[in-house]
């Protein structure tokens, strides 16, 4: 019967797409016409669904999906069937969580795509819609609810434009209250059972991160990781008496692993005691069950997910199933603790949400993101490849090569953003797009990644940034005597930091590309700090460099001071509402380089911030970047 059940939200979707489908005017045709638009367009309308969410009763689940075009809110039955749409916004929803008591659905919208994020409440019916936040510029994060159902977790720059504070929102009475101010980034991540306390995540650098105990009556705050930074420190889920914290911890090593600090009955913290630690894989991040006996560790090694389970009462360890898919996300357990919700995607696989029972053993895939016209089977799993550094370092990435391709042959180089970032082997529609075109692509974690333990992440921050740079030229190497890439024909593109790292690739090592992608990407670490969103700007320091004191160093690290140097065919896309990486970085490449005369293009998003989620709009940039990249590395 489940397997029936979900075959039947299958159907709905594919058939909801196709009817989206047939729905484009002659205008949208003519737009995507041609044998590389046709296939490539396919390739990025593929969808997802993800942050699963359970009723109290876990018979029903919430989950946001962008199969209408704009990620939305959807609820299903929890054995699957047919799934009812909740929000029907212009804007993307970004997250969803049902209320403790059933009765609300918490989410978060990003207008016009940008970061000033609004949080609401909605029924799951879809009516009594409710604003919570303020709905002006202000950038709002949602945490999740308390226990009890009576608080809304938001963190809000809305008392400083320089720091996200910490909130609580009061169901009942509608108050939003200041629970904690910031310097940096921070919000709750747990309330107490009996209300009085909360934990706090504060980042005041990039770099370093703490957790605090707040005192909800008082506001006095007792640090949890003191440290010796950099390090890195998350979690903070009370045990149900609140005699202890649950956390990720570095403490005292370079990977993350799970970890907890005994309470006294003054909340007074004792040492980190370390619960489970790998020396091959970091903690991701964990889910415990409502009664607080369980917990789902989550590891990631080398950007591959495995699931491990660990009695609190007993410290003992048990491994999870094996996953169905590479990259795991998103758990959350049903409240009786019986049921576990991922959101599991691979190279192959888009993503979307399995259900695990732990009576039963078993995994079920409960929603189907269709895939109109591509055969999933047929695409492109890649491998796993280490290689060195200029100063010896290891680096790894991903490589995925075209089953008919002939070797030597183009290749794109394709960089993550972060830079704290990880290129791990999720679905990747552009990815796929150029692999069906004959283009092989190889994404790299160069030094600054994350998922390698904190030494490596923390090997290019200010001057060491060189370093980062220098490893694209380690990575270029790599695939030519790898055989892989034909010298002339490589590419390179990347997203937000990626971006940056095309044009210092461009700019450092302009021999070596025959072709830039550069997706709103920081060019000018000047201007990058002068408009971007100033928290964002307030904890950039350590990793980029301070303007104040260190603005030769930052304009040396900048591309755009070597523009003069690219040579290679460059297109440039950005979304108009980004204030993260705003549009004035992209304006500057395009501008430098048509006063050169170097090919360039650019494609500008009216209705996109920082990145593109909009279905119309990912074909379109998906579109124009294969297309750019056939032009100039097939020939």
């Amino acid at each position: 019967m489940r397997r029936r059940q979900s075959l039947y939200l299958s159907l709905f979707l594919v058939l909801l797409l196709v009817g989206r489908l047939s729905a484009q005017g002659p205008g949208d045709k003519n737009r995507v016409s041609g044998d590389l638009e046709k296939s490539v367009a396919l390739m990025a309308k593929i969808g997802f669904c993800a942050s699963p969410t359970f009723s109290p009763d876990g018979k029903r689940l919430a989950f946001i999906s962008n199969i209408s075009g704009i990620p939305q809110i959807w609820t299903v039955d929890s054995k699957g069937g047919w799934p009812q749409q909740v929000t029907a916004f212009d804007d993307p929803v970004g997250s969803v969580a049902w209320s403790p008591d059933g009765s609300w659905l918490a989410f978060s919208l990003a207008p016009g795509g940008g970061m000033n994020q609004q949080v609401y409440l909605v029924r799951p019916d879809g009516t009594g819609m409710r604003l919570v936040t303020d709905g002006g510029k202000e950038t709002n994060n949602f945490g999740g609810w308390s226990h009890d159902g009576r608080y809304l977790k938001i963190g809000s720059n809305r008392r400083s434009p320089q720091a996200i504070d910490a909130y609580l929102y009061d169901v009942n009475s509608s108050e939003l209250r200041l629970a904690a101010k910031n310097r940096g980034v921070g919000g709750l991540m747990d309330v107490s059972r009996d209300g009085r306390r909360a934990t706090l995540y504060r980042v005041e650098s990039r770099s370093d991160s703490n957790l605090f105990l707040v005192d909800l009556a008082s506001g006095k705050e007792s640090l949890l990781t003191p440290h010796d930074p950099p390090g890195n420190f998350a979690g903070g889920d009370f045990s149900p008496d609140a005699s202890a914290v649950l956390l990720v911890s570095d403490k005292d090593r370079d990977r993350t692993a799970f970890a907890r600090i005994k309470l006294d009955r003054e909340g007074r913290p004792g040492p980190i005691e370390l619960l489970a630690s790998r020396d091959d894989a970091e903690l991701q991040n964990f889910e415990l069950t409502e009664d607080g006996k369980l917990a789902a560790l989550l590891w990631n090694l080398a950007g591959r997910n495995e699931v491990q389970f660990i009695e609190l009462p007993t410290g003992k360890l048990s491994p999870g199933p094996k996953l169905p898919s590479e990259v795991a996300a998103g758990g959350t357990f049903s409240k009786d603790g019986r049921l576990l919700a991922l959101t599991l995607s691979g190279s192959t696989a888009p993503a979307d949400i399995w259900i695990y029972d732990r009576s039963t053993r078993e995994f079920t895939q409960l929603t189907h993101s269709p895939h109109a016209g591509v055969n999933l089977a047929a695409l492109v799993r890649p491998e796993l490849v280490r290689f060195r550094a200029h100063d010896g370092l290891e680096l790894s990435g991903w490589l995925y090569r075209p089953s008919t391709a002939a070797r030597p042959g183009p290749v794109v180089l394709s960089f993550h953003g972060g830079p704290e970032g990880q290129e791990r082997p999720a679905f990747n529609s552009t990815y796929q797009a150029l692999l069906a075109r004959g283009i092989s692509v190889f994404a790299p974690n160069v030094r600054g990644s994350s998922g390698f333990g904190k030494k490596f992440v923390n090997l290019d921050n200010g001057p060491l940034r060189v370093n980062g740079v220098r490893d694209i030229q380690a990575c270029a190497d790599y695939v030519l005597k790898a055989g892989v890439a034909d010298s002339g024909r490589i590419g390179i593109m990347g997203g937000s930091y990626g971006g940056y790292m095309v044009m210092a690739g461009l700019t450092e090592f302009p021999q070596v590309f025959a072709a830039g992608a550069n997706l709103f990407g920081v060019v000018n670490f000047k201007t990058f700090f002068e408009h971007t969103e100033p928290w964002m700007a307030a904890i950039s320091k350590v990793e980029y460099g301070d303007p104040e004191t260190q603005a030769e160093m930052l304009r040396r690290l900048s591309p755009i001071h070597r523009v003069d140097r690219v040579v290679a065919p460059t297109i440039v896309l950005h979304g108009a509402n980004d204030t993260n990486v705003p549009v004035v970085e992209a304006e500057q490449v395009v501008e430098s380089l048509k006063k050169r005369g170097v090919p360039v293009k650019y494609v500008l998003f009216p209705d996109e911030g920082h990145g593109f989620r909009k279905t119309n709009n990912r074909i379109r940039s998906t579109v124009e970047i294969v297309r750019w990249f056939e032009t100039y590395l097939k020939p």
